[in-house]
């Protein structure tokens, strides 16, 4: 991935005040972060090079009021330093508004690539809200009706235009976001949790995902995570999986099954006739259960 941005550039064009520096406590960590994940070894080596170099890059904070700073971007930098008992950190004091302090730690750490899928997906997510003034569930559907709009007539709306420079400003094509990541947000939970973790990969994930019984997909993640399986190896455990004798619950998941597919086929509004066979199995169905 190419990054058409880099840190330095993007806060160069906020508005600030001198580098200075802060004692930690002094510095509140923000109620907004996109980083839920710290890699515990990538901190740990952090921490030596901070001892070795110091922090290279300050801290950016903005004013809490009551003599507290909010932390905008650098908390691996905080954490290390805390952990190190560092009593102060060099930082840069911007003035920001609660949307460009929102932006600032997304572009900051998309940017520096330290995100993993879940995180980078979150965060670009938010970012497109924050751009096109909609809560962060909203933009899902929204880019999936630009896709298919742009496919269909080609017209570049605004609401595009904004989606387009977003991603170019951490360099990264929005049509392959769609179709890549978009997908990673309705991964099972246990499913997400592994990869927030950096566990697994995201392809490793999305084939993992294929596992419709609950049992079986947790299992084989397990394995994924224990063994560290090739995707390769991952499909070929899904395909035994496939081809395994159904276990005694059949029955409740082939009526799980079929109501699902049914209720997603829209059949009495797409092929009428077809609703009409259905119809008529639905009251064979209905005969059998009233029988004694």
């Amino acid at each position: 991935m190419v990054k058409r941005r880099t840190v330095s550039n993007f806060i160069a064009e906020l508005p600030s005040e001198p580098e200075s520096s802060l004692p930690l406590g002094a510095i509140v960590l923000s109620n907004f972060q996109p980083r839920r994940y710290f890699d515990p070894t990538k901190q740990s080596q952090l921490e030596v090079s901070i001892k070795e170099h110091g922090i290279l890059e300050p801290l950016v904070v903005r004013s809490a009021g009551d003599g507290k700073y909010e932390l905008v971007a650098g908390e691996r930098h905080y954490r290390a330093a805390k952990n190190l008992g560092m009593e102060s950190v060099p930082v840069v004091i911007r003035n920001l508004t609660d949307e460009q302090a929102m932006t600032l730690a997304l572009v900051e750490n998309l940017i520096r690539e330290d995100l993993n899928p879940v995180e980078e997906t979150e965060g670009i997510l938010a970012l497109l809200g924050i751009e096109l003034k909609l809560r962060a569930s909203e933009v899902p559907a929204l880019l999936y009706r630009l896709r298919n709009k742009q496919s269909s007539d080609n017209v570049i709306t605004g609401e595009l235009q904004t989606v387009q420079s977003v991603f170019e400003s951490v360099g990264m094509s929005w049509e392959s976001f769609v179709a890549n990541r978009l997908p990673l947000i309705k991964l099972p939970q246990e499913i997400l949790d592994v990869l927030r973790e950096g566990k697994i990969e995201y392809t490793k994930a999305k084939a993992i995902a294929k596992v419709k019984d609950e049992a079986n997909r947790q299992q084989l993640l397990a394995e994924v995570v224990e063994n560290n399986l090739s995707l390769t190896q991952i499909k070929e455990r899904i395909k035994d999986l496939q081809s395994a004798p159904q276990p005694q619950d059949a029955p409740q998941t082939q009526i799980k099954d079929a109501y699902h597919r049914l209720n997603k086929s829209k059949l009495w509004e797409k092929s009428p006739k077809k609703w009409q066979r259905v119809q008529t199995w639905l009251e064979k169905i209905e005969a059998i259960l009233e029988e004694e």
